[in-house]
């Protein structure tokens, strides 16, 4: 029998937190119900994370070179910047209805009661977001939709549209999905 590599074991953790995580409950997630569930000590779990908040870091990376790396993408390929921002919007709804866990760090759900600095890198997260709805807007405006001093008002209602849909989401039990009708609210605030 081969034996799993530490990365491995890693990804099987982080897969099973997350696992966890969808949980429409959303009870609070201990060590020792993560290991049980792997089926394996706490101890195995301290030898692949020195923490929790460790854990919970390993699930922001996933969702930090997920997020920005469609991002990047969509501002290589679309060159209108409108064009670009409703593909960020549809890509940010359709990342949670696709990770459903993933959603309960998105909005800090899951993040209650864990070190303080994982909030505010979710919170910095954010703000990178709204910074690349921003330079789309701003492009945007330059091709003559919208214009330039209400760039930051509209990033930001934008934006809160998003975690507004995640929110949702994940208080009805992952039963709302997020990206439900979505084209047409886009449509409506990108008029």
């Amino acid at each position: 029998m081969a034996s799993t590599l530490p990365g491995q074991r890693r990804q099987q953790i982080l897969v099973a937190l997350a696992e966890m995580l969808e949980q429409p409950k959303g009870d609070k997630i201990t060590t020792a119900a993560l290991a049980r569930k792997l089926a394996f000590s706490e101890a195995a779990l301290y030898r692949h994370f020195a923490s929790k908040a460790q854990m919970f870091e390993g699930l922001i990376e996933f969702i930090e070179s997920s997020v920005f790396g469609v991002i990047n993408q969509i501002t290589d390929k679309q060159p209108a910047g409108l064009a670009q921002v409703r593909d960020m919007l549809n890509m940010l709804l359709h990342f949670a209805a696709s990770n459903p866990g993933m959603t309960r760090v998105l909005i800090g759900d899951a993040l209650v009661n864990e070190d303080e600095r994982l909030q505010s890198r979710m919170n910095q997260l954010h703000d990178r977001v709204e910074l690349a709805l921003k330079q789309s807007l701003r492009l945007a405006a330059t091709e003559g939709h919208g214009h330039e001093d209400d760039v930051a008002a509209r990033a930001a209602m934008l934006l809160a549209f998003v975690l507004g849909r995640w929110h949702r989401y994940a208080k009805s039990g992952f039963k709302l999905n997020p990206a439900q009708d979505a084209a047409l609210q886009i449509a409506m605030l990108l008029n």
